[in-house]
């Protein structure tokens, strides 16, 4: 049981900030949800609307006065408001920038002056880059390579100095492929979401690169335990930790997996030329999430892919 009673979600009506809600509301924790509704969706969280503990306000975190208002009443916030795309960030820097660097600090900021006692910010296994070094643990020193990534390290960067400076308990956490119900359908979407829609589509998935590229994917049930593991830990502040399985898998061998169980094996990949700032290998080390946090994720790629193709077909994309 949490200590906390009131918490702020920034980005709660989006992909991961939702499942955060559904998480904390089933606690009987009371949730007050910031967000632009630019990416997230009403949907999301509509089955909370008529809770008494739950209170959603539309706004944007770089809204320093708004942001002072919502953050005066509770007692921890989870940063789920961001831009997520590498390929967006390369397109729009300063956007990505003044979301994901300036709306954290308006939030640490704002946190400082009231009564917030912890800050949960959602960072990105981004920041690590291109690197021999596998799995990627949190003592290699970051090495960004997109607008995006830059805005991650920054943002968490700025978490840590709120702790060491004026004692603000901050937990970083690096996603690393989250999927799950839930992840909007968009030019920037996840690769599964992206992939399971155009199998169920009926059409060829579009692979950019050779397919060989690995990525570690943790399903969001997992992402969401990671952050109550967070938000209640008494030795994990100040740090920032890898949220994956520590299990590397090929994009090639992702489809497959979709292909079989949709039964799509006819529908043969397209392959294209990579995007711009995408790194070829990525996996992690979960070690110090293991040790310090008490995280265990239970859903493997293949769990994950059953329960979301589960979900799309009973619910639509």
């Amino acid at each position: 049981m949490s200590c906390f009673s009131r918490v702020l979600v920034a980005g709660g009506t989006g992909f991961i900030g939702s499942h955060i809600v559904d998480s904390l509301l089933r606690q009987d924790i009371e949730v007050t949800v910031l967000d632009n509704l630019y990416t997230g969706l009403l949907s999301n969280v509509k089955h909370w609307k008529d809770n008494r503990k739950f209170h959603l306000v539309r706004g944007d975190v770089r809204n320093s006065d708004l942001v002072k208002r919502e953050v005066a009443d509770v007692d921890a916030v989870f940063n789920e408001a961001a831009v997520v795309s590498v390929s967006r960030s390369v397109q729009n820097p300063i956007l990505v920038n003044e979301v994901n660097v300036g709306g954290t600090l308006n939030l640490l900021e704002s946190c400082l002056n009231s009564g917030v006692k912890r800050f949960i910010q959602a960072s990105s296994a981004s920041v690590y880059g291109n690197t021999e070094t596998f799995p990627l643990s949190e003592n290699l020193t970051p090495n960004p390579v997109s607008p995006y990534a830059v805005a991650e390290l920054a943002a968490e960067s700025y978490a840590k100095v709120f702790y060491l400076v004026y004692g603000l308990e901050t937990v970083c956490l690096r996603y690393f492929n989250v999927f799950g119900p839930r992840q909007t359908l968009s030019a920037y979407s996840g690769v599964i979401t992206i992939f399971l829609n155009k199998l169920l589509r009926n059409q060829q998935p579009v692979i950019l690169g050779d397919g060989h590229q690995t990525r570690d994917f943790v399903y969001v049930e997992d992402v969401v335990e990671a952050n109550m593991l967070a938000l209640n830990t008494k030795k994990g502040v100040g740090e920032a930790f890898n949220i994956a399985t520590g299990a590397p898998h090929t994009i090639n061998e992702l489809v497959s997996n979709l292909q079989e169980k949709l039964g799509k094996q006819h529908l043969k990949p397209i392959y294209k030329r990579p995007r711009q700032g995408d790194i070829r290998n990525s996996y992690a080390s979960i070690e110090k999430a293991e040790k310090i946090l008490g995280y265990k994720p239970r859903f493997s790629l293949e769990q994950g892919i059953v329960k979301l193709v589960e979900w799309h077909l009973e619910f639509g994309p």
